[in-house]
């Protein structure tokens, strides 16, 4: 992507410096004197700060990318070598029932920057790169961690991942939603270019205008090391006011890379070959762990230890199924191993030390911890409408006080992820977690008492919890609405031809029923207004399975659509009736299917605001309704909604 154009502008590598900048000190590779390492946020766009006394609570998060669950040494894991990290859940307290917001990325820290569950802030799915069909982006119009806290005279920043915006052209301060925007006021090391694959060997290809600060024994600078030095400077600078540091780190996300001699280490240990040992993953979390102890000592050099509150966790389980054993599944599922993960809490002046508990929490606790060791009140962004969803974590830390917990906790993954995950949703309240598969509803119930690989579906055996939690689950879906509702009632649908009049509302339908179907046959229908401009929903009948087909500007837009060739026979059209649905709601379309007239299931959505907005009035004007494949199409009704 770097120096392309995209539908956003073009990157220009000088506009970003001076953002995310360069390291302060000499270029390990000669480069002479290099920029700053970051930018201080301009005080004139906010009022000034109270500063309160100089012992409120600091708040450092520590994120590890894709971190299965039992993947540390103090969660038991046989190979990786984790002291430091182990150090601090022996002086502090573990989680076991630690949970992420989201299965994947993005609505992970968009619920941490927020405290509310991701489907209210409209961050459901990991953002994609530029060129995709989306323009998503957490909206500044959400309060969030350094908003709140800045009240209360806190000083936040970012050193490392954000993941929370679509848009990587421009000027890195002007992105929409990226951490400028919600209150950071420091920002480190965060990825101007989309990070795909990952890069962890300066020159990092995704943050293009970082010089090297430091190597070591000659070889060239690695990236969480650079975190860990950006995490020390902003500590020891901000000592003398209390401070929210957000260290996410970029590994240990594929592509998997250490440095050679700290993989050849651990490749030389017994059982290197043996799964799920990996030596080079266990290397990346070698040099996350020397992190997390740099930052402890940075604390301590500054006299911060007993004032600061130090959090380690990860966005998601591990993509990596072995790793997440015993629990189900992993990254991109709602099944224990996509969502448990990690969590170690230490602060000798707050945490009592040497504990372990089952108390269980979520990403969306974080927010809601802070504000309470800062003593903020949540402080509403013009797009919040409540409080939290999360709350203060505070009386399990100090073991002091009641324990607040939430009747029930909620994630809707509504997307298709590799390697066979599909739309879903679940709950959990007490030890009962129920996942419903969005597509048809159905649902499967565990006890994670006393299963928590959850190999047993105890739905018909307690149909009351069952029942219960399905229509929790079911409110939950309805207040977040985030999918549009099925096709309505044929009788207010009117039939319409290939090149008629499109939709005039943002909000509208369109349903085929194509017939007698044979081998060979496939079935389109959508909007066009013309070859070079479509979106389609196309039905292979031999696949038993459909895909987008979107093209804009005459070019295929395929980057970052979901893997909907996972669902590739389970679709039928084969015996009547049988009808293919499309649904528009704003920037979004919906696909929905009704085999053999027995009802509409959900298939998939996508978001194309960022190549033909919907929303505008002027794109729908000039679209019409279409139809496209090898089968006449019969039976094409549609109505505005």
């Amino acid at each position: 992507m770097q120096g392309t154009t995209t539908r956003r502008g073009v990157l220009v590598a000088a506009g970003v410096a001076g953002a995310v900048g360069a390291g302060a000190a000499v270029s390990a590779r000669g480069r002479g004197a290099a920029p700053p390492a970051y930018a201080a946020r301009p005080r004139t766009d906010r009022p000034p700060r109270w500063r309160p006394p100089a012992d409120r609570t600091n708040v450092v998060v520590v994120s590890i990318d894709d971190l299965g669950w039992n993947e540390l040494g103090c969660y038991g894991h046989p190979f990786n070598r984790t002291p430091e990290i182990d150090r601090l859940a022996a002086e502090g307290l573990r989680f076991t029932r630690a949970y992420a917001a989201a299965p994947t990325c993005s609505p992970t820290r968009a619920a941490l920057m927020t405290g509310r569950y991701p489907g209210r802030v409209g961050v459901t799915d990991y953002l994609r790169p530029e060129p995709a069909a989306s323009d998503r982006h957490l909206d500044a119009g959400h309060s969030t961690v350094p908003r709140v806290l800045a009240r209360r005279g806190y000083t936040s920043g970012l050193v490392g991942k954000w993941h929370l915006s679509e848009t990587y052209s421009g000027p890195y301060r002007d992105r929409p939603g990226g951490p400028w925007a919600h209150g950071f006021d420091e920002v480190r090391a965060s990825e101007e270019l989309y990070i795909a694959g990952g890069d962890y060997t300066h020159p990092y290809f995704f943050l293009p205008t970082l010089a090297a600060r430091e190597s070591v024994d000659g070889r060239p600078e690695y990236l969480t090391d650079r975190l860990a030095l950006e995490a020390e400077d902003f500590i020891a600078a901000h000592r003398d006011e209390p401070f929210f540091l957000h260290v996410s780190n970029y590994a240990v996300h594929i592509d998997h890379e250490a440095p050679a001699d700290v993989v050849a280490r651990y490749a030389a240990l017994p059982g290197a070959d043996e799964a799920p040992n990996r030596p080079v993953v266990a290397a990346m979390l070698d040099r996350i762990d020397a992190q997390v102890g740099r930052i402890r000592r940075a604390l301590e050099e500054n006299g911060l230890t007993r004032r600061t509150l130090v959090l380690v966790t990860s966005d998601n389980g591990s993509d990596d199924r072995a790793v997440n054993a015993p629990l189900r599944d992993g990254k991109g599922s709602l099944h224990e191993g996509g969502i448990r993960v990690p969590l170690v809490a230490w602060g000798p002046g707050l945490v009592r030390a040497g504990r372990t508990t089952d108390h269980p929490t979520s990403t969306i606790d974080v927010l809601p911890t802070a504000a309470d060791l800062a003593g903020a009140r949540d402080v509403p962004g013009r797009l919040d409408d409540a409080r939290w969803d999360g709350v203060s974590l505070v009386p399990v830390l100090s073991g002091r006080g009641r324990q607040r917990s939430r009747a029930a906790t909620f994630w809707v993954y509504p997307h298709h992820f590799v390697p066979d995950t599909r739309p879903q949703a679940a709950v959990l309240a007490g030890d009962h977690k129920l996942v419903m598969m969005l597509r048809d509803r159905s649902v499967a119930l565990y006890d994670l008492a006393a299963d928590e690989a959850e190999t047993t579906d105890l739905a018909a055996r307690r149909p009351r919890v069952a029942a219960r939690l399905t229509r929790l689950l079911e409110d939950h879906l309805a207040e977040l609405d985030l999918l549009p509702d099925p096709p309505g009632r044929p009788d207010r649908r009117r039939p319409v031809a290939p090149g008629d009049d499109g939709p005039r509302g943002t909000a509208w339908e369109l349903v085929a029923d194509p017939g007698d179907l044979a081998s060979g046959d496939t079935v389109s229908l959508g909007l066009a207004s013309g070859p070079g401009e479509r979106l389609l929903l196309t039905y292979d009948h031999d696949r038993r399975g459909v895909r987008w087909d979107l093209v804009v500007g005459g070019r295929p837009v395929t980057v970052g659509m979901e893997p909907l060739g996972q669902i590739d026979g389970t679709v039928g059209l084969d015996r009547r009736p049988a009808r293919l649905g499309l649904v528009g709601r704003g920037s979004e379309v919906a696909a929905y299917v009704d085999e053999r007239g027995a009802g509409w299931e959900f298939l998939a959505r996508l978001d194309v605001a960022g190549v033909l907005d919907l929303r505008d009035d002027a794109v729908r004007r000039r679209l019409r309704w279409a139809t496209d494949g090898a089968v006449e199409v019969g039976g094409l009704t549609a109505r505005d909604r």
